[in-house]
């Protein structure tokens, strides 16, 4: 009896132990990626005559930026990434929430390189596919190449029209991009981890969750960039 009450308390605080290294992990990890993604989209903006116009960014809902997603392969190929997302509310950007963007390929294709993406959420219609458990660009929400520095002056009707306009950045190049395929879906890992149970998209990106400090540095730099509210 002894030795198996011994034996259930050991595999009791193997499981706590495994749960408090786990968690403080992936909470780690959001703060780093939150880091990140505000250093990606930093450098874009601060090329004058090469980044995302004023005008797109002031009319955008949300802006998601995966840093360094992996693409590679040799016949068969993939790409998967981490990101984050804010969205503007009355008090000026959301949260930030986290997700992944993944898809496949098939083609002649050998290598690999990784590219930091940027997507801006233009409309309702936009933002109701980002609140979901995952979509995929390009099927059931379009995402349009987004104009870059001086071309935003004959892109109205852009701003108006498009669900989602995205953007990449490989080796230096920094450009509109149709993307097609990849899926974007909640990293629920890191949203438990950072903001507890019971915490998605919807909720996060809403404003009904109070930024904690180890992210904040991401919703702070599109406030930089950004300052019009909901």
């Amino acid at each position: 009896m002894m030795l198996r009450f011994a034996v259930k308390f050991l595999i009791l605080v193997c499981i706590l132990q495994a749960a408090s290294t786990i968690v403080p992990a992936d909470a780690k990890k959001a703060a780093e990626q939150a880091e990140k993604a505000a250093v990606v989209f930093e450098e874009i903006m601060s090329a004058p005559d090469n980044n995302i116009p004023q005008t797109a960014l002031d009319s955008a809902l949300c802006v998601a930026v995966f840093p360094k997603v992996i693409k590679g392969g040799f016949i068969f190929g993939g790409r998967y990434g981490r990101g984050v997302d804010s969205c503007r509310i009355k008090s000026g950007w959301s949260a930030p929430a986290f997700f992944t963007l993944g898809g496949g390929s098939f083609g002649l294709q050998i290598g690999g390189q990784a590219t930091d993406f940027v997507f801006l959420f233009m409309n309702e219609e936009g933002l109701s596919s980002l609140l979901k458990n995952s979509f995929e660009l390009g099927g059931e929400a379009s995402a349009a190449a987004g104009p870059v520095g001086r071309e935003a002056g004959a892109s109205t009707d852009l701003y108006l029209n498009s669900k989602i306009l995205s953007y990449s950045r490989s080796k230096g190049i920094f450009a509109g991009l149709e993307l097609k395929g990849a899926v974007i879906a909640q990293d629920d890992s890191e949203m438990k981890a950072v903001y507890g149970r019971d915490s998605d998209a919807s909720i996060i990106l809403k404003g009904d969750k109070p930024t904690p400090k180890s992210v904040a540095v991401y919703p702070a730099k599109l406030a930089q960039y950004s300052k019009s509210k909901k």
